[in-house]
């Protein structure tokens, strides 16, 4: 009898495990019971969907096209703080896009960094931007930047990197650098990031149980924003954000999970194995850095822009992770990005 009880715990607990570590199957939109399509979208080859939204000029009219990766637990609906009046002086057409599994956009189990370059560059060619855009990646949405510098340097234009993300475990960066800067983030937050890297397995079950917090932005904690950051988020939150309702509607796993296990996982370059994508100097990469910034340490952003000099480097004073969200910052760093 005891036998009998010892091998049903131990099989109702493989049991446990087991589906612990299943996330629970996305509602894709426009499939029998998943959200309606709400937006206009494009179908890729491999049969996926990506949503997007156009604003600024014309695209026929525009003297700058530019394509916009947002953030973590974010959409293409994201304000972007720029006048029609500057948009219209500069020429400038933007087009921004939910990226796999976000909105309305298709998941892509499969999705990687170099999957999310050709995504932008896919979306490009279907909608005719021709053979040259900009590209904007904002937060977590730096590492299909990166993929473009890494993958489709030749379809560049010009690239801003905005309060980017870092990778911990990124090739070619010195270890003490990397250690010293996880450290200087919360410890929940270390612990995810590192289960997402080592354990990506392992990570739904994470993102799911109440015993240890896991990211403290999901559990409403606002200790990684600066001050000029909760002072922006009380402005934010006297106005919702259209669309914000739809962020996650297809499953929490396949945008905001997928989002750090494909961000943390290891890559098949670091940013120490790109070059130049600008050689005769007809673009220019920039690189914006709150050094308030909580969430992404300036130290690995100012290492990068001293290893690699082909990147102009912006840090500015007196302000954190939502840089972009001052209208004149965020005009400087369209003004800037146009204008090398």
């Amino acid at each position: 009898m005891i036998a009998q009880i010892a091998v049903g715990v131990v099989v109702g607990c493989i049991g446990y495990a087991y589906f612990a570590i299943q996330p629970q199957p996305p509602k894709i939109c426009g499939t029998p019971g998943g959200p309606p399509v709400t937006s206009p979208r494009v179908k890729l080859d491999d049969g996926r969907y990506l949503a997007y939204k156009e604003s600024g000029v014309a695209k026929e009219e525009a003297k700058h096209k530019i394509i916009i990766s947002h953030g973590f637990d974010d959409s293409k609906d994201f304000n972007i703080n720029l006048s029609d009046e500057l948009l219209k002086e500069l020429g400038i057409y933007i087009l921004s896009f939910d990226r796999a599994g976000y909105g309305d956009s298709t998941p892509n189990p499969a999705r990687s960094v170099k999957s999310e370059a050709f995504d932008i560059q896919e979306l490009a060619d279907k909608l005719g931007l021709g053979p040259k855009f900009y590209v904007v990646g904002v937060s977590m949405g730096a590492y299909p930047t990166y993929g473009c510098l890494k993958y489709i340097p030749h379809r560049l234009s010009g690239v801003a990197l905005v309060v980017p993300f870092v990778h911990y475990w990124w090739k070619g960066v010195p270890a003490k650098l990397l250690k010293e800067a996880l450290g200087m983030l919360p410890v929940p937050d270390q612990w995810t990031f590192r289960v997402a890297h080592y354990a990506p397995w392992l990570f739904n079950w994470w993102m799911t149980q109440k015993w240890f917090t896991n990211l403290s932005i999901m559990q409403g904690i606002l200790d990684v924003f600066s001050q000029s950051d909760l002072e922006i988020i009380k402005q934010l939150s006297a106005t919702p954000k259209e669309g914000q309702e739809k962020v996650r509607q297809q499953g929490v796993h396949e945008c905001l999970h997928r989002d750090l296990m494909v961000g943390f996982r290891n890559w098949e370059f670091g940013p120490m194995d790109i070059s130049d994508p600008f050689p005769n100097k007809d673009g220019s990469v920039h690189l914006w850095q709150g050094y308030e910034d909580k969430y992404i340490p300036y130290k690995l952003n100012r290492y990068l822009s001293e290893q690699l000099p082909w990147i102009k480097y912006h840090e500015v004073p007196d302000t954190g992770h939502l840089l972009l969200y001052n209208a004149t910052l965020c005009e400087a760093v369209f003004r800037a990005l146009v204008s090398s």
